[in-house]
């Protein structure tokens, strides 16, 4: 295994790079969108209420091949052309954001209603409310399956493989089917992904405690 590390570096290093990288944009644009979802389901508006609803449960219940594939290989046809990488995290992004939507909106909806009032009572507006009182308390009580979210999202990122040819999971691909070492290869590939999700466990079992007991 170690000889393999050794001779095959470079390729894991620029695939964990883009894994990173890809990860990343993925976190961050479906935590924002993802939040927005979920405001949008507790709308006192009935269409956007239906429409934000309409979108977590669209993207929730369709694989996560279809969407990139959808955006690989649809939207070129008809729209604009996103290459593989492109692709993939978009892909990642918008299925990713349907999870955090719900995960959110439950924990929105955990917070006692009379923060909502005790912050329009004192002047502030709705959108203020909301993001000054009620989401850093809501994001306070979701952290544990926020946490499992990214998680996932990290893991679901070796979707590139399919249409990028960057990432961790591609090169290991082509690692082991230059090298027909099987076994050795993939023992590489999961520890770098683990080099990211422990880490990251670690770090919202850490906030969780920490605000736990705030």
């Amino acid at each position: 295994m170690t000889q393999l590390f050794q001779t095959f570096s470079a390729d894991f290093v620029s695939g964990f790079k883009y894994t990173i990288y890809a990860s990343l944009l993925a976190l961050v644009f479906s935590l924002i969108i993802g939040t927005i979802m979920a405001i949008l389901q507790l709308s006192h508006n009935r269409i956007i209420r239906s429409l934000a609803k309409a979108y977590v449960a669209f993207f929730r219940n369709i694989p996560l091949l279809i969407i990139v594939m959808f955006f690989y290989v649809v939207a070129p046809m008809y729209f604009y052309s996103f290459d593989g990488f492109q692709a993939g995290t978009i892909g990642l992004t918008i299925y990713t954001s349907a999870f955090i939507a719900e995960t959110v909106r439950s924990g929105i909806q955990t917070v006692p209603k009379g923060q909502m009032e005790a912050g329009l009572s004192s002047g502030f507006s709705y959108s203020e409310t909301m993001r000054y009182i009620v989401l850093p308390q809501a994001f306070k009580i979701v952290v544990p399956p926020l946490g499992n979210q990214f998680i996932n999202l990290i893991k679901n990122s070796s979707i590139l493989a399919m249409v990028a040819g960057l990432d961790l999971m591609y090169q290991g691909d082509l690692i082991a089917s230059t090298t027909f070492n099987t076994f050795d290869t993939y023992i590489i590939v999961g520890l770098f992904y683990l080099v990211l999700t422990l880490p990251l466990s670690y770090l919202m079992n850490y906030l969780d405690k920490y605000w736990s007991n705030a």
